[in-house]
C-alpha cells in the first residue's frame, strides 16, 4: 500500500473525533478537506506526521473562512501567476485582494500547525 493510500484512509478516519471540532467553524466538505491535504502533502512530503499537520492546516481555515471563500480565494492564490490572457481575470486587483488574504491565512495555519516559515506553501512564494 502506497504512503499516499495509507494517508488517505487515516485521513478518511479522522471524521469520527472531528464533527466536534468543527462545531465552531464553517463545516467544508470532506472531499474538500481531502483534496486540500493532499495537495499540502505535495507541497510537504508524504509522511504520516503530515497527514495530521495538512489536516490540521484545513481545519483552522475551515475555522475562520466559510467554504465557498476559501474556493474562491484558494482559486485565485492558484492561478495568480498564470500569464498570458487567460491569466489576466486572476490579476485584477479584487484578485490579488483574496490573493493576499488566502496565502496570509494559510501561512499562519502552516505555522500554527508545526509547517512552520521554512514550510511556506509552494502557491505563496
Amino acid at each position: 500500500m502506497t504512503i499516499r493510500c495509507r494517508a488517505l484512509l487515516a485521513l478518511l478516519s479522522l471524521p469520527l473525533a472531528a464533527p466536534l471540532a468543527w462545531a465552531d467553524g464553517y463545516n467544508y466538505p470532506t472531499e474538500g478537506r481531502v483534496e486540500y491535504v493532499l495537495s499540502c502533502m505535495d507541497d510537504n512530503g508524504h509522511d504520516f506526521a503530515n497527514v495530521y499537520k495538512c489536516s490540521c492546516v484545513i481545519d483552522k481555515m475551515a475555522a475562520s473562512l466559510p467554504y465557498d471563500e476559501f474556493v474562491d480565494q484558494a482559486t485565485f492564490s492558484k492561478y495568480a501567476t498564470l500569464g498570458g490572457e487567460g491569466g489576466a481575470e486572476f490579476r485584477v486587483d479584487q484578485a490579488k485582494a483574496q490573493t493576499k488574504k488566502f496565502r496570509a491565512l494559510q501561512a499562519t495555519a502552516y505555522q500554527a500547525c508545526g509547517l512552520g516559515p521554512d514550510k511556506t506553501p509552494t502557491a505563496a512564494k
